[in-house]
């Protein structure tokens, strides 16, 4: 059986928060499920999301895909409001000048209501 995307807007996942906002490329590419799109940063300062669910789900892995990330942190929240984080998972990542940084995380299956990340740039 293969296991289910929760981050998919799709699946009832919403960004309910993001630090840098773009009219073009807004935080809500992030839960389409489409790779032709995304989000867009300043890139000036650390960068956070925080992506929300309906209910409590199970996460085992994540998966990210960015440009120019030096370090990812990714934390959860098991309240139905986001607060209270842990951290899961912090990591330096290697630079690679213009090519697309590609990143897998096991979270040994976490039950969460909210995901977060902050992105570090180089």
């Amino acid at each position: 059986m293969k296991a289910a995307d929760w981050c998919l807007s799709s699946a009832g996942a919403a960004v309910v928060l993001a630090t840098s906002s773009d009219e073009q490329y807004p935080a809500e590419n992030m839960a389409d499920g489409r790779s032709e799109t995304f989000w867009t940063t300043t890139g000036m300062f650390p960068q956070e999301f925080i992506i929300g669910f309906p209910t409590r789900v199970k996460i085992s892995k994540v998966a990210i895909q960015c440009y120019l990330v030096r370090t990812l942190r990714i934390e959860r929240s098991v309240s139905k409001e986001p607060v209270d984080f842990e951290q899961c998972i912090e990591k330096d990542l290697q630079y690679t000048e213009g090519e697309l940084q590609t990143e897998e995380f096991l979270l040994l299956s976490s039950r969460l209501h909210h995901f977060g990340g902050e992105g570090k740039p180089f």
